[in-house]
């Protein structure tokens, strides 16, 4: 399923593919999240509840914490105390084993957070009044595997019972233990493919012409490359790896510093999983970097008004992502734009809609990345079982899939002949009969900036939305601009079809035509009729703009000359036609 911004660059490009990247899945006993099913755990394990109590639940969290540093000790093994905050990830890649063959456990890192412990309270004779859950600061520990099938892993568990934990996984780690397993030759940064030449024997470059159900990246050729292992990634047979690795490492190298396996088995203690964050990335390949540059700051300059972005933000000179903690006197908000230049000017383009984040960005010299991410599955109230995670990343690539071809719309904006002369005209919706388009009424105006703002909106806009983003443009009051006034203004946009709703819910999309009409009517009167008629009576003092220079005036951009050139024209034009500036 190939994205109409992708077939529009598809002569710079050198190939393209797609791969799901950070997957991170909560491992949790079910059984132990409620109160009569953790003492029907506890008497499993001991034979009885007497010594219920925050002393034995402590010694758990000791016996854990005593265990796991004499193992480490003993092995070589890096135990590290790490402050709240550290950038845990930056300590690892400093410990990652030079060995290609290791497999194991290579570091462990130990930080307080907040999780799960169980109070315990008794009556005066010892019997269990009540057993509650309470979040305290308590020990996390972070072991850093290496896998010969997943390459780096990285789990995360608590040390109090009932031991839930989290697994991090990396897709682009698995493709490429999988190309290196049959000599497929690649180049990688990081997290990123930066040149796919095929297998050792004859290698084939990547194309973007894709069937439109393909999930991964396409390559030419009939042998065994990058498209098989990221497909069998997306298939429902990942399901059954994903659990392998987990209960893999789970079970033989971190729970069994608190919970020995005949304990384990005695007690009939069982991860259960369920996806919590996952990433799914399609990344460009253009075949020079100036191009690719060109092209993204272009794409981010053209969208970036029309999108209503509330914040740049520049970074310069660090090669760490910005941080996330909010800080007390203000909070960071939802939209923006970060711009990165570590070593290649890295630009990252990034939109939050609550728990989903859209991000495009340019990865090392001549990738270009647009990804979509899950932070928390529950929030969006799907099914998060591991069995669901084919489905889930089906939903990401059609959610990306739709982001790029509305960004190529705003990129592309176009409006036909007859559209000015068709704006006054009456539509429909249905049965209905609606009025024409009124473009001198500043409200309609606004409702069309505020539907192309909301575009790019993964699962589509409601009529709140609409309305809560027309009273941020104009500013007005609640009671100024009501759901009923955007729903009645909807549904003009809705009679020409530039605005169609999403199946049998109550959210709506805009459609292809319709976001390149609307982005090229707004470009038209807000970036090309208003300046030019602003500055034809008011010439400037200055050089005239057709005398050659040899640099741009100070303060000046190409985009001011030309805007210069337009204004000296449309003098002349009007003198000639007798119209008085």
């Amino acid at each position: 399923m190939i994205d109409q911004l992708t077939e529009t660059y598809a002569d710079l490009i050198e190939g393209s593919y797609d791969c799901p990247d950070r997957l991170v899945l909560n491992a949790y006993f079910g059984l132990g999240h409620s109160p009569g099913g953790f003492r029907n755990w506890w008497r499993r394990l001991f034979g009885h509840d007497d010594d219920l109590d925050k002393p034995h639940l402590i010694r758990f969290a000791g016996r854990f914490s005593r265990r796991l540093k004499t193992y480490t000790t003993a092995h070589n093994i890096p135990f590290i105390q790490c402050r709240s905050g550290t950038r845990k990830h930056l300590i690892a890649q400093q410990h990652l084993p030079q060995d290609p063959e290791f497999c194991g456990l290579f570091l462990v890192l130990v930080s307080r957070a907040s999780g799960l412990v169980w109070d315990v309270s008794h009556t005066a004779d010892g019997r269990i009044r009540n057993l509650s859950k309470q979040y305290r600061f308590i020990n996390h520990y972070f072991f850093h595997i290496m896998d010969s099938v997943w390459g780096h892993v990285t789990v995360r568990m608590s040390s109090h019972p009932p031991f839930g934990a989290q697994v991090i996984l990396n897709g682009h780690e698995y493709v490429a233990r999988q190309a290196q397993r049959v000599g497929i030759q690649f180049s990688k940064d990081g997290n990123c493919f930066t040149s796919i030449i095929g297998v050792a024997d004859g290698g084939h470059a990547a194309v973007t012409s894709r069937p439109a159900d393909a999930i991964g990246p396409m390559l030419t050729g009939e042998d065994s490359h990058l498209t098989q292992f990221a497909e069998t990634l997306c298939s429902q047979d990942t399901v059954g790896q994903l659990r392998q690795v987990c209960d893999r490492w789970l079970y033989a190298s971190c729970l069994h510093f608190a919970l020995p396996e005949d304990e384990r088995c005695q007690s009939g203690f069982r991860y259960e999983y369920a996806l919590y964050q996952v990433e799914y990335s399609r990344n460009l390949l253009f075949q020079r970097a100036q191009q690719m540059e060109q092209v993204f700051d272009n794409l981010i300059d053209r969208s970036r008004t029309l999108l209503d972005i509330k914040r740049i933000k520049t970074i310069f000179g660090l090669k760490k992502r910005p941080s996330r903690r909010k800080s007390n006197s203000g909070r960071q908000p939802r939209e923006e734009i970060v711009i990165e230049r570590p070593a290649y000017n890295l630009t990252i383009f990034k939109l939050h809609f609550g728990p989903l984040t859209v991000k495009l960005y340019s990865k090392g010299e001549r990738v270009l990345r647009s990804e979509v991410i899950v932070h928390n599955a529950k929030a969006l109230g799907w099914k998060r079982g591991l069995p669901a995670f084919p489905v889930i990343i089906q939903r990401l690539q059609k959610m990306l899939y739709r982001f790029l071809n509305q960004l190529h719309g705003l990129d592309q904006c176009f409006v036909a002949d007859d559209t000015m002369d068709t704006l006054g005209q009456s539509g429909q919706v249905g049965q209905t009969r609606t009025t024409g388009i009124d473009l001198n009424k500043p409200r309609l105006r606004a409702v069309m900036e505020a539907v192309i703002s909301l575009a790019v909106v993964p699962n589509g806009f409601t009529v709140s939305q609409l309305a809560n983003k027309v009273r941020d443009i104009l500013g007005l009051a609640a009671d100024q601009y009501q759901p009923r006034h955007a729903s009645y203004d909807l549904k003009k946009l809705r009679g020409k079809q530039w605005v169609e709703k999403m199946g049998k819910s109550r959210c709506y999309q805009v459609s292809p035509t319709g976001l390149k009409t609307m982005a090229a009517l707004f470009t038209l009167r807000e970036k090309i009729i208003k300046p030019v008629l602003a500055g034809v009576g008011k010439p400037k003092p200055g050089p005239k703009p057709n005398e050659p220079a040899l640099s741009l005036p100070k303060g000046q951009s190409e985009l001011d000359i030309q805007y210069g050139k337009v204004h000296t024209e449309m003098r002349t034009l009007c003198h000639i036609l007798g119209v008085a500036v």
